[in-house]
């Protein structure tokens, strides 16, 4: 959602980071709509004020004895009821027009992020640990899970069709301890409020966060209209909508372990073996909410805390800054983390790392203001992965196997597994 003074003043400078993304001009529209829906406001605001001039004058005639005035005035307003109403209603759907053409437009981005196509031209910022060098050829997850028999794709296709699967015994005990195990450090040692919030929205909440109405194919629906979340951003991001934060309290960090639902509509063909893209999975999600002067250095630091996870559990990982190509929706900037998968031989992401700017609380209507002050202003809000529980249990799987196909468990899950420290033996 866009601020229509900053494109009225500023209608190039619009233009051209929508020409980043890939879309046209759009600030001419925009703003003939604009001005369209004020001239229309105008004239209801100018209709009203001569209604209620015109229904007073109708009593001062009736005292005068003026019955024609009367008459003629009172027709008037008769008139202007009934134009009135037309004006509202034009106003009403130029006023949607408007606005659902603001909503469906992406996020404009930072002037550094690199310019591309595709994640080919992400640019690696950092990277961590060595890649490890078996001497044996390593295995995929979903080879590695079905040969112990506690990863079944087939019956889980049986119960809910393809893209799910069922995990058993010691590895289903695995990705319970990865989740665990983030949202305690998290917690403890970032400063991240742990908050359980459901995993069913109403649609509010879905345009607040940017999912719809661009992604409403990528996301499943129930039939009383309520959404499954694709991501817990949804939720934590939307506790605060319609308020205003008092800025000496923020910045807010909120984080969750929940369940997510995507219906992955434009990946057919892509992973479509093993755990990589599901249609249900959990993810542990980092969220902040911080005033303008605050935010890139939080994008900073929620990157660093999704990377202590991987620091934590000794997994080889990099860091992308994604390119103009690569950027989601309502990102100002990303940090993609990619983990390295030796049974894939290459890195994958395991966790977005983005600011949003202003965007999401324009849409969400989430202001701060300072105390004693009447001025408010938009917050800025931020979210990332830390991590994608299914892909970091990919990752402990491909990185901690062994030529027997066994899995060493990482000393940092050790103790949510009750001490085991092999899987398979």
């Amino acid at each position: 959602m866009f601020d229509l003074k900053f494109i009225r003043e500023n209608p190039e400078a619009f233009d051209a980071g929508m020409a980043r993304r890939g879309e046209k001009a759009w600030s001419g529209e925009i703003l003939a709509l604009d001005a369209e829906h004020r001239a229309l406001a105008t004239e209801t605001q100018t209709s009203q004020a001569r209604r209620n001039e015109a229904s007073k004058l109708i009593g001062q005639a009736k005292a005068k004895g003026n019955e024609a005035d009367a008459k003629a005035l009172m027709a008037e307003v008769g008139n202007l009821k009934d134009k009135l109403a037309a004006l509202e209603e034009q106003e009403r759907m130029l006023g949607e027009k408007l606005n659902g053409l603001l909503m469906s437009l992406p996020n404009l981005m930072y002037d550094d992020v690199p310019e591309g196509e595709n994640e080919d031209d992400n640019e690696e910022v950092r990277t961590w640990g060595a890649p490890v060098k078996f001497q044996f050829v390593a295995k995929e997850h979903w080879e590695l899970g079905e040969a112990l028999g506690m990863m079944d794709f087939e019956r889980a296709a049986k119960l809910s069709g393809s893209r799910f699967v069922a995990l058993k015994g010691p590895l289903a005990r695995l990705e319970r301890a990865i989740g665990q195990f983030m949202l305690d450090l998290h917690t403890a040692e970032h400063g991240y409020e742990e908050v359980h919030t459901p995993v069913l929205v109403r649609e509010e909440a879905m345009y607040g966060t940017g999912q719809l109405p661009k992604f409403g194919d990528d996301a499943f629906q129930t039939n009383t209209g309520h959404w499954l979340i694709p991501t817990s951003e949804v939720t934590l991001t939307n506790i605060h909508s319609g308020e205003i934060l008092d800025e000496a309290e923020l910045p807010i960090r909120f984080t969750t372990l929940s369940l997510c639902f995507r219906a992955e509509a434009g990946s057919a063909g892509r992973d479509t073996r093993g755990m990589i893209r599901q249609h249900q999975f959990e993810k542990v999600e980092l969220v902040t909410l911080t005033t303008p002067e605050q935010s890139d250095e939080e994008l900073e630091r929620k990157t660093a805390c999704a990377e202590q996870v991987l620091k934590r559990l000794h997994l080889p990982y990099r860091v992308v800054k994604l390119c103009a190509g690569d950027i989601g929706f309502s990102a100002r900037r990303t940090y993609d983390i990619e983990v390295w998968l030796p049974g894939q031989n290459k890195f994958r992401e395991i966790s977005s790392c983005s600011v949003f700017g202003e965007f999401q609380a324009r849409r969400m209507k989430m202001r701060c203001r300072t105390k004693g002050e009447k001025q408010t202003r938009f917050v800025h809000t931020l979210n990332g992965s830390g991590l994608a529980v299914g892909r970091t249990l990919v990752a402990v799987m491909e990185n901690c196997q062994t030529e027997d196909g066994t899995i060493r468990v990482p000393e940092a899950l050790r103790p949510y597994m009750g001490g085991i420290d092999m899987i398979g033996v």
